[in-house]
């Protein structure tokens, strides 16, 4: 029988070692962009959502001296079953100097949604699903692939942010 201290110890041992993964990744990505190649999405099969101008991730930039290619990270997002729309910010953070395309994926390979190309600062919040899910947790990425802002969109790295998708 365990007791509620044990019990809270490995909860805080847990908490503690999701947010070091959660903070690893994160600059594993930002490291990581610049280092693969990468090309144009599949055709998205006219699933695009609303892309704004004014896109804007709400995270402050920690280290304002550090530079390189910023990529969004996750650790879950929501939505209830049957639903084909997901609230999830997925975009280019306004400082960067390259292009993207993002294409939120599950862990079987299932493809539910690839962006068009997005110019810093663009980015969307309401992603529509190509397909709606049934009830369970769901381990999903999101695959941003990076191109220079020239008329051959010349393929730069890529980069993944993984999360936890839970469909209640």
């Amino acid at each position: 029988m365990k007791t509620d201290k044990q019990s809270n110890k490995k909860k805080i041992i847990l908490i503690i070692s999701a947010a070091v993964l959660v903070i690893a990744a994160a600059v594993i990505i930002m490291a990581v962009c610049g280092v693969f190649g990468g090309g144009k999405p599949v055709d998205s099969k006219g699933v695009v959502g609303v892309i704004s101008d004014n896109w804007d991730p709400g995270v402050e930039d920690s280290n304002p001296a550090q530079s390189g290619t910023k990529i969004p990270g996750y650790s879950t997002a929501e939505m209830k079953a049957g639903e084909n729309t997901l609230s999830l910010s997925i975009g280019n953070p306004k400082e960067n100097k390259v292009g993207m395309y993002a294409s939120l994926k599950l862990s079987d390979g299932t493809v539910l949604y690839e962006s068009p190309l997005l110019k810093p600062g663009q980015g969307v919040t309401e992603i529509p699903l190509s397909k709606s899910l049934e009830k369970g947790t769901y381990d999903a990425v999101v695959v941003y692939r990076c191109v220079m802002l020239d008329d051959d969109e010349t393929p730069l790295n890529s980069a993944e942010s993984g999360f936890k998708l839970i469909v209640d």
